[in-house]
C-alpha cells in the first residue's frame, strides 16, 4: 500500500533505535551473544520507520525475498506472532539469518530510509531489519516455549531422501521434504547436528541453543540424523542409493581451510581457522577426537584474512584471554569482505589491526611458532575481482611475537564426495554442477550451498536449500 506522503515524512522522521549490547569490557569476559537485542517498544518504533514502499526494494534484495515490510506492519502494531510467522514464510532459519547475515549489504542496503531526502536535510540509518527479524522469531519461540510445529502433518509419502551436510542448505532441505510428508535422513560429519552453525558461528554471534532447538523441531517431524558419518568414505552415494534412498541432497559447504603456503605452516601452534575456533567455542564431548584438546594459554595471537571468519578468530582469541591479538591484512578496510559491525566489535575488544600487510614467514623454535615476519604492502591495479592488488613495499620486514597463528584467508569444497560420485559434475575447485533448481548432472542428486557457490553467505545457501527442496519433491512426484 503506497503511504501518502504526510505519513512517510511523519515515519523518516523517526530516529533509529540503538540495539543494546554487552559493554566491551564486560563482555570479552564471557561468550554471551555481543548483541542484547530490542525491546517490544524499540521494536515497535524501529518498525515504524519502515515507510512500506510498494516497490519493496529491501525485499528484492534478500536472497530468499522476505516480506519485510509485512512483517513489519504487523510488529508495529504489536503482532509479534504475526511478524514472526510472516518471516517464517520464506525463511526456514530468520533467527540465524538475524544475526548472521551482511544486510548492509542485502536487505538494510536497499532499504530507502537509509538514503532518503528528509525536508531538514537529516540523514538516518536504514530500518535495522536483521536486529528486528531476530527479535521478532526470538520472541516467539519464547512465547511458544520452542519453534511453531506445523498445525497439520502430511500423510507419510513412503519416500526417503538423503541429506549430505547439516549445514544452512541441508537443514532447509530436511525440513522441506518433511512437510511433505518424505523421509529425511541427514548426515553430518561433526559428532552434532548444524554444520557451520554450530561449528563455525561462536557463541558471542549466535547462541547455540537457537540451533539445538531448531535441530529438536527437525527431529519432531521425523528427520533423522546421523552425525560422525563422512560421507565419500565411510558411506558412499551409490551406497546410499542402494539403501533404497531415491533422492539425495550434497549440502557439504566449503569447509576446507586455504593455506598460506608459507613457510613455517606446519608449526605447531598454527591453526586452521575452523579448528582453532571450535577448540575454542565448543566443549570437547562436541569434538572429533583429534581436536579435543583445549588449545594452550595464548599470550600473542596473530590471525591472518579479512572477512567474517577472521573476526570470528579474534574475538574469540581475545575471550580465551590472549594479551594482544593482532589481525593481519594485505590491503586496506575498504576492500574487506566481512561485516563492517565485526570489525567495530573487535576494534571495541582491543583487537589491533594491521592493514596493508602480508605474512611472509612464520617463525618457529623446536618446532613452535614464537613470531611472524610481516611485510608492508601497497595497493596497485584492481584484480579480476575489481579489488586493488597488493604488492609489497621492499625493505618494510619487521617481526613481531606470536605463540598461536589462526590462518582465515577462505574455504574451498571437499572433492572427496565428486571423486567418489559417477556422473556427478564438477568444476576445477570441486564446485558440483547445477541448473537453477539445484539438480546435478546425476539424476536424482541435487546440490546447493557453498559446494555450489563456493564459500558465500548462510542465506545464499538457505535460498539454495529452498530451490532444491520444491526439485526434489517434483522428482519424487514424477517417479510417481
Amino acid at each position: 500500500m503506497t503511504q501518502p506522503l504526510h505519513k512517510v515524512h511523519r515515519r523518516l522522521a523517526v530516529s533509529v533505535q540503538p540495539v543494546p549490547k554487552q559493554d566491551p569490557a564486560e563482555r570479552v569476559k564471557n561468550f554471551d551473544e555481543t548483541y542484547l537485542g530490542f525491546d517490544l517498544n524499540a521494536a515497535k518504533i524501529e518498525a515504524s520507520r519502515c515507510i512500506q514502499c510498494p516497490s519493496a526494494p529491501c525485499q528484492e534484495a534478500c536472497p530468499v525475498s522476505n516480506d519485510i515490510p509485512g512483517a513489519f506492519a504487523l510488529l508495529e502494531l504489536g503482532d509479534i506472532q504475526g511478524a514472526a510467522n510472516k518471516f517464517r514464510e520464506t525463511s526456514n532459519l530468520p533467527e540465524m539469518c538475524g544475526r548472521l547475515c551482511p544486510q548492509e549489504n542485502l536487505c538494510e542496503g536497499a532499504c530507502v530510509v537509509g538514503f532518503a531526502i528528509r525536508p531538514d536535510g537529516r540523514s538516518e540509518p536504514p530500518v535495522t531489519i536483521g536486529k528486528l527479524e531476530a527479535f521478532c522469531t526470538d520472541s516467539q519461540r519464547k512465547e511458544l516455549g520452542g519453534y511453531p510445529l506445523p498445525r497439520y502433518r502430511a500423510e507419510p509419502t513412503g519416500r526417503r531422501v538423503a541429506v549430505i551436510g547439516s549445514g544452512p542448505a541441508g537443514l532447509a532441505v530436511a525440513e522441506l521434504v518433511a512437510l511433505e510428508g518424505h523421509s529425511a535422513v541427514v548426515y553430518e560429519f561433526w559428532p552434532e547436528p548444524g554444520g557451520v552453525l554450530v561449528y563455525g558461528i561462536p557463541n558471542f554471534k549466535m547462541r547455540k541453543s537457537i540451533v539445538e532447538e531448531y535441530i529438536a523441531r527437525l527431529k519432531a517431524l521425523g528427520v533423522e540424523f546421523v552425525c560422525n558419518t563422512y560421507v565419500g568414505r565411510d558411506v558412499t552415494l551409490d551406497g546410499l542409493f542402494a539403501q533404497g534412498f531415491e533422492a539425495v541432497f550434497l549440502g557439504t559447504g566449503a569447509g576446507v581451510g586455504n593455506a598460506m603456503q608459507i613457510e613455517g605452516e606446519e608449526l605447531d601452534g598454527v591453526h586452521k581457522a575452523t579448528d582453532f575456533l571450535v577448540r575454542g567455542n565448543l566443549p570437547k564431548e562436541h569434538l572429533p577426537g583429534a581436536l579435543q584438546e583445549p588449545l594452550p594459554a595464548l599470550h600473542n595471537v596473530v590471525v591472518i584474512g579479512g572477512g567474517d571468519t577472521s573476526m570470528d578468530c579474534v574475538r574469540t582469541a581475545v575471550r580465551l584471554g590472549a594479551e594482544k591479538v593482532t589481525l593481519v591484512y594485505r590491503r586496506t578496510e575498504n576492500e574487506m569482505l566481512g561485516r563492517g559491525e565485526e570489525r567495530k566489535n573487535a576494534r571495541e575488544e582491543g583487537v589491533e589491526f594491521a592493514m596493508l600487510t602480508l605474512p611472509t614467514k612464520i617463525i618457529g623454535e623446536n618446532g613452535k611458532v614464537v613470531a611472524v615476519e610481516l611485510q608492508k604492502m601497497e595497493l596497485g591495479e584492481p584484480d579480476a575481482s575489481g579489488r586493488r592488488s597488493p604488492r609489497p613495499i621492499k625493505g618494510s620486514e619487521y617481526v613481531i611475537p606470536a605463540d598461536a597463528v589462526a590462518i582465515a584467508i577462505g574455504y574451498g569444497a571437499d572433492p572427496i564426495v565428486p571423486q567418489t560420485t559417477s556422473g556427478l559434475k564438477t568444476d576445477r575447485k570441486a564446485l558440483v554442477q547445477v541448473d537453477k533448481r539445484g539438480a546435478t548432472s546425476r539424476p536424482g542428486v541435487f546440490a546447493g550451498g557453498d559446494n555450489v557457490n563456493g564459500a558465500d553467505l548462510v542465506v545464499t545457501a538457505l535460498a539454495d536449500g529452498r530451490r532444491a527442496a520444491a526439485a526434489i519433491c517434483e522428482y519424487l512426484a514424477r517417479k510417481g
